[in-house]
């Protein structure tokens, strides 16, 4: 324990809601909810307008829109928060050289790494300038929180949210913890807290008067000893900048079970497909591949096969996962497949004859993979194209409206609110899916204004700014926000006490959706609720994905 409060830690609020109501001036101060829209998403994050109705992230989708029917459910685009993420990095990266991401939208910092001085008036100065940058560079507020120890500064900017900032002044902390819930502390799941319940222990205060003995008869003796030390607010952890990944893995979620062995064969072989992708782009390799199947009963599989040496061969994962999949009945219906690679490493072991033969193997398929697409192409000529799915959310450009995002879409047509970030609340216009004149557009910067280059509404060329015209009559709500079914995810493990769980509304003009559709927008009336029907993004969380 330090004596005094040095260690930072920054949590943004609401992050992907918050980044979706800086981008969207209609959706500022309404529900919005974050994550899969479909049947079987789950809410990646909630703005604090949708919290209200108790949507919270991790519930699933379906729930939440029971929860909050008039919210804005959008698709998360990862784009933008990575973006966002990188100018909040930067700034924590000025404070101190030791900075310990835990997610897209959270780290801690050592301020005292950082030659900051070991007093509460000059770590607490720090602290604001850095809330006072973060809203300058970014448009987005974030809580702060300032201890002597990790799991203190979390719990501190826990209390400051939103938008605060708190200081836990060293030697205050059993003072501070002990009414809190036991769920308080880190390591404290649902079964640890049952088992300490039946005990009689419900508080930070009773888990320290219970004493260590207790604790480790109760839990064991690793757990137990860490738990009595964290209830006496102890915690020795130092930050550390870098944190090695131990898996990286790609998950789907599919909106109809998959009963066709051929189809689940075809999915896991893709899904290692981009599993390896994301290994080679982190420059690792892996020796353990694991795939994971979750039943139509929500009953969920694991099988891993341990290789002679660590790989980032992409037939080598295939074929693991494939023998891996003969292990496991999916007779009954797959709603869920992933495949991973864990035990990362940074060489491979494949001998030279292997890699010969791998790289013959991969021109071979490259060959096949090109007449396929060449047959595709002769063959799709024939047909007419197949109509585009637009997801709510996603950002678009049209030829004459300009820059916008994806309200909704359905029964052929796709409702977009023509707005920016610098500009007051859009006009809304319905297309057909296939017009040509739109396309997807790339995130808009929050703050700052309009891009060099960007004029009139559209990137060097002309349009009116926020989109002209109205919306259909009777239909401004536009058709409605299904897309694409079935939801991915892709995930980096990371060491305990890694990434917490983490990932608006749209005011809707009057009218009514057609028979059939769906929308992102939340409709103006209570009793107008719409199921959406898209995607469910992974965290894998992960992205590791962010929560508040």
């Amino acid at each position: 324990m330090r004596r005094a409060p040095t260690i930072l830690h920054l949590d943004m609020d609401a992050f992907f809601a918050a980044a979706e109501q800086a981008a969207k001036p209609s959706l500022r101060g309404k529900p919005v909810v974050v994550g899969g829209i479909g049947p079987r998403g789950v809410v990646s994050t909630a703005s604090y307008e949708a919290r209200v109705f108790g949507v919270r992230s991790a519930m699933p989708t379906a729930q939440a829109r029971r929860r909050c029917p008039n919210a804005a459910y959008l698709t998360p685009r990862f784009t933008l928060y990575r973006q966002v993420s990188d100018v909040v990095m930067e700034l924590l990266h000025e404070l101190s050289p030791l900075v310990e991401p835990l997610s897209l939208d959270e780290a801690f910092v050592d301020l005292e790494a950082g030659g900051v001085a070991a007093d509460t008036a000059a770590v607490r100065a720090v602290g604001e300038r850095l809330r006072r940058d973060i809203r300058r560079r970014t448009g987005l507020t974030g809580s702060v929180g300032l201890a002597g120890a990790k799991m203190l500064a979390k719990i501190a900017s826990e209390q400051a949210k939103p938008d605060g900032l708190v200081v836990i002044e060293p030697g205050t902390e059993r003072e501070l913890l002990g009414p809190m819930t036991v769920r308080t502390l880190p390591g404290v799941g649902p079964a640890t807290a049952e088992t300490l319940r039946r005990a009689g222990i419900h508080t930070v205060a009773e888990t320290a008067e219970a004493g260590e003995a207790e604790l480790v008869r109760l839990l064991g003796r690793a757990h137990g000893a860490g738990l009595y030390a964290m209830a006496l607010g102890r915690d020795e952890r130092p930050v550390v900048a870098e944190r090695d990944a131990k898996s990286i893995s790609v998950e789907d979620t599919f909106e109809v079970d998959l009963t066709d062995r051929t189809r689940v064969r075809a999915e896991v072989t893709r899904l290692a497909d981009r599993c390896v992708q994301r290994l080679r782009a982190a420059g690792r390799s892996g020796r353990t591949v694991v795939i994971k199947v979750r039943n139509y009963d929500f009953s969920t599989l694991t099988r891993s096969e341990t290789l002679r040496g660590p790989t980032d061969d992409q037939g080598v994962v295939r074929e693991a996962a494939a023998r891996l999949l003969d292990l496991v009945d999916t007779t009954g219906g797959v709603r869920l497949l992933g495949v991973g690679v864990t035990g990362l490493a940074d060489f491979t072991q494949e001998d030279l004859f292997a890699q010969v033969a791998t790289e013959k193997a991969a021109e071979e398929e490259a060959e096949r993979a090109r007449r396929a697409a060449d047959e595709a192409a002769r063959m799709a000529a024939d047909e007419p194209e197949r109509p585009r799915r637009w997801l709510p959310g996603l950002d678009v450009i049209h030829d004459e409206h300009g820059a916008g995002w994806v309200q909704g879409s359905g029964v052929g047509r796709v409702t977009v609110r023509f707005e920016q970030p610098w500009s007051g609340p859009g006009r809304v216009r319905t297309f057909p899916v296939e017009d040509p004149a739109l396309r997807p557009g790339e995130p808009l910067p929050l703050v700052g204004g309009p891009p060099d280059g960007w004029r009139d509404g559209l990137p060097g060329g002309a349009g009116g700014p926020g989109g002209r015209g109205e919306g259909e009559a009777g239909n401004t709500n536009g058709p409605g926000g299904s897309g694409e079914g079935g939801g991915s995810g892709e995930g980096v493990t990371e060491e305990p006490g890694g990434p917490g769980d983490g990932m608006t509304e749209e005011s809707g003009a009057h009218g009514t959706p057609p028979p059939g559709a769906q929308s992102s927008a939340p409709a103006t009336r209570p009793n107008s609720v719409s199921a959406g029907a898209a995607s469910d993004p992974g965290l894998g969380s992960g992205a590791g994905m962010s929560r508040r």
